[in-house]
């Protein structure tokens, strides 16, 4: 049997705790580790405050050797464009041994505008 995205997805979803854009500045606010599953070009155009960039696709291969993944204790905000990277991330964290992970409803997408503070990298040209 081949599985799709939506097999995945939903497998996933169950292990998720996602949080809305508001429990995440709350999240943000008690230092929580904030992890950014985009790819890189997609983190400079534009990212959470403090955030860390570890691609959905080595996240698995960082873990234990990149700062933010060390601690597996530690309260972890994840989030990518718009909800289905960060899905599977989070699962795959928790199945890693991660017990804090919390995985912000609507990502980057449902983050940014005029309510939220966004970070750009100072590199990138506007």
């Amino acid at each position: 049997m081949v599985l799709k995205k939506e097999d995945l997805l939903s497998e996933a979803s169950v292990s998720v705790n996602p949080v809305n854009a508001e429990e995440a500045e709350g999240l943000l606010a008690n230092g929580a580790v904030v992890l950014d599953v985009r790819e890189p070009a997609e983190f400079e155009m534009g990212h959470l405050p403090g955030a860390v960039n570890v691609p959905r696709g080595v996240l698995e291969f960082r873990v234990g050797d990149h700062p933010a993944l060390t601690d597996n204790t530690a309260s972890i905000l994840l989030y990518c464009k718009n909800g289905g990277r960060s899905t599977l991330a989070a699962h795959t964290l928790k199945r890693m041994g991660f017990d804090q992970v919390k995985m912000l409803v609507g990502g980057f997408d449902g983050w940014s505008g005029d309510v939220h503070k966004v970070e750009i990298d100072p590199s990138v040209y506007r």
